[in-house]
């Protein structure tokens, strides 16, 4: 048995943390270059979050002065039937949206991935409905859904589906129902060109390596596209959860959040308390959609570990 006799000092010198080296001349450079961005952000977006956040601990109402009540109006949301309301419609709208937007865009990108006629035309196409403003795509599902001569029941009488006219918007399941195909229709092509994206990005020679080895179609889907394809999946999960979960335009046109309130998301029940001049209540409702979808995108990527990757 050996001992080993160096003297303390170097054994103090090990247990001292290595330093890390100064700045680089162009890592400070890069920081000059980033500072404008960084001015941006403080600016438009981390100002308004920690002002909304600050502004949610008072009571804030325009006929009233302004008085520091810490968490009362959240106290309030907790006992607000209509907060409650609109948590479960905004949790029931992306768990059903999003897995049907990004499973719709996956099999758009898979068909536009391959090699075809016309095929630069065809995804140019594929996004005119994102293009499109969500206001204007609300008006124009709102006539499609028209009670007379919307196209909806137009199609249903023409399938011999129903004769009789359905009132879309008139009921909770159904309003609903038109509310997720409306905002379907318009963000799917945003989620296909995101996953086409990764597509594009898988070698070509694993597929035709894959192809030697007589592997079948769901098998390359299976073991190739699905591990490469992951990071932007999840990607593409996160962006669609923190839109759908912040819906406004669509539904603010389509059915102004009823029938009785059955169609309003949070961020309609913060609008309306703003519109009203409760802005602190207003801001405790956005608050609570700001640590959802924080909440969201926490979970997202521990999931998709895109630090390991």
């Amino acid at each position: 048995m050996t001992r080993d006799h160096r003297p303390a000092s170097d054994f103090r010198q090990a247990r001292q943390p290595a330093r890390r080296p100064p700045l680089t001349r162009d890592q400070v450079r890069g920081f000059w270059f980033l500072s404008p961005l960084f001015g941006f952000i403080g600016l438009f977006i981390l100002i308004p979050v920690l002002g909304t956040i600050a502004d949610s601990l008072f009571r804030d109402i325009v006929y009233l002065p302004v008085r520091f009540v810490f968490l009362e109006n959240f106290r309030a949301l907790w006992a607000d039937p209509s907060f409650w309301s609109a948590v479960r419609f905004s949790a029931l709208f992306v768990l059903v949206s999003v897995p049907l937007e990004v499973l719709l865009g996956l099999g758009i990108a898979l068909v536009l991935n391959e090699p075809f006629a016309l095929r630069g035309w065809v995804r140019a196409c594929i996004l005119i409905p994102w293009a499109i403003p969500a206001a204007v795509a609300g008006r124009i599902f709102q006539l499609v859904y028209n009670f007379s001569y919307g196209a909806a029941n137009y199609l249903l009488d023409l399938l011999s589906i129903s004769r009789e006219p359905l009132n879309w918007l008139g009921s909770d399941l159904s309003a609903f129902i038109a509310v997720v195909v409306a905002d379907a229709w318009q963000t799917t092509p945003f989620a296909a060109i995101i996953l086409l994206a990764g597509l594009a990005a898988i070698p070509e020679d694993l597929y035709g390596q894959a192809k030697v080895d007589q592997a079948g179609m769901v098998a390359r889907f299976r073991h190739i596209t699905l591990p490469l394809l992951k990071p932007v999946l999840i990607v593409t999960l996160l962006f669609r959860t923190i839109q759908a979960l912040r819906i406004f335009d669509i539904i603010f046109v389509l059915t102004g959040g009823g029938p009785g309130g059955a169609t309003e998301s949070l961020s309609m029940l913060a609008y309306r308390h703003f519109a009203a001049g409760d802005f602190g209540y207003g801001s405790a409702a956005s608050v609570v959609l700001f640590l959802m979808a924080v909440v969201a995108a926490i979970a997202y990527v521990r999931v998709g570990r895109f630090q390991e990757t």
